[in-house]
């Protein structure tokens, strides 16, 4: 099934013609859960990994032996996923609110080390044929491979992620590895993703209004805020939300690659290459909701009669505090180290 973004609730180019000289695209991925085949481009799904190649690892020392089991994880959705599908009485039962708080309980691995080896998770992989926006790789590369250590206790802070990248050549891997290692444990539940198939589509981007040159930027605000005073000013207890050039004509939410990325949580700051000190490109971004209440606008046409706090998080993948991680590659030289942001 094609997930189709609405049209924009206006023209932005009618407002602001200049606007037309920075208009990109970004590819929406639309992940919703499935059985995504090997061979597909995925959320959560099985991985074109070569049997004779080391899976990833963390080697970074920090706490690894106390956590939850993925198994538990995935369990306990699918428990609480049949309770509340339900047609009579949705919601669960005595007997599955225990089940439950079993699945909840985290658990200790003897004898582990910090600097045991961790396997990382998973988190996609991404086929150039299916992304049209999707970066080029090295080489002729035509796939990327996302992974993750499923704790995020890394950098000088201790609570930063470690992401790893992968890019490879589908057509040279022989033998699949079929039963890759997986963590005993993770941190959170938030690190697991469900297997979810994609479903790309194609949009209109701008960047967001401070990396603008400051006159334009300028008058977006202030066209911004006569549209919220005049919707302040409304005696219309039914009127819809005001349009805002962020949350409704720049940059959609959800995982997508290519585009622009959004600063909305920090103030822009420079994401240049720290080999080569190249401007870097964004490359992907993973998002903890597909759609909320401040950018209901992208809810495709195919989900609109589904219930956000449902249907808006297929993934079960959540960055930071409910934010969106920004991924950017070099695009001189992709084998150069990548660079992220939390927004």
């Amino acid at each position: 099934m094609t997930r189709t973004t609405p049209l924009r609730p206006l023209d932005i180019e009618l407002l602001f013609p200049e606007l037309a000289a920075y208009r990109g695209t970004t590819t929406r991925l639309h992940p919703r859960p499935g059985s995504p085949e090997l061979s597909a481009s995925s959320v959560g799904g099985p991985m074109l990994w070569p049997a004779n190649e080391l899976w990833p690892m963390c080697g970074e020392a920090h706490g690894r032996g106390r956590g939850h089991r993925p198994a538990d994880i995935r369990r306990y959705r699918q428990v609480l996923a049949t309770a509340w599908a339900r047609h009579q009485d949705p919601g669960p039962t005595e007997e599955e609110r225990e089940l439950l708080e079993g699945l909840r309980r985290e658990h200790r691995i003897a004898g582990a080390s910090e600097t045991d080896p961790l396997p990382m998770i998973g988190l996609a992989q991404l086929y150039r044929r299916d992304l049209p926006d999707l970066a080029v790789g090295p080489g002729d590369c035509d796939l990327l491979q996302v992974f993750w250590c499923p704790f995020d206790a890394h950098g000088p802070s201790r609570y930063d992620l470690e992401l790893h990248l992968r890019w490879r050549r589908s057509w040279e891997v022989g033998e699949v590895l079929t039963a890759p290692p997986q963590p005993l444990v993770v941190g959170s539940d938030r690190f697991v993703p469900e297997p979810c198939v994609l479903h790309p589509e194609q949009v209109t981007t701008y960047p967001f209004a401070s990396l603008l040159p400051d006159g334009l930027c300028a008058r977006i605000d202030a066209w911004e805020d006569s549209v919220v005073e005049e919707a302040e000013q409304s005696a219309d207890a039914n009127a819809a939300e005001p349009i805002r050039y962020q949350y409704d004509l720049s940059i959609p939410p959800g995982w997508r690659v290519g585009g622009f990325a959004s600063w909305h949580s920090t103030d822009p700051y420079p994401m240049d290459c720290q080999t080569c000190r190249t401007p870097m490109r964004l490359l992907l971004t993973i998002d903890s909701s597909e759609w909320d209440g401040g950018s209901g606008s992208w809810k495709p046409l195919e989900d609109r009669d589904l219930p956000t706090h449902q249907f808006a998080t297929p993934t079960e993948v959540t960055v930071g505090r409910s934010g969106e991680l920004n991924v950017f590659v070099c695009p001189d030289d992709p084998d150069h180290p990548h660079r992220w942001s939390i927004q």
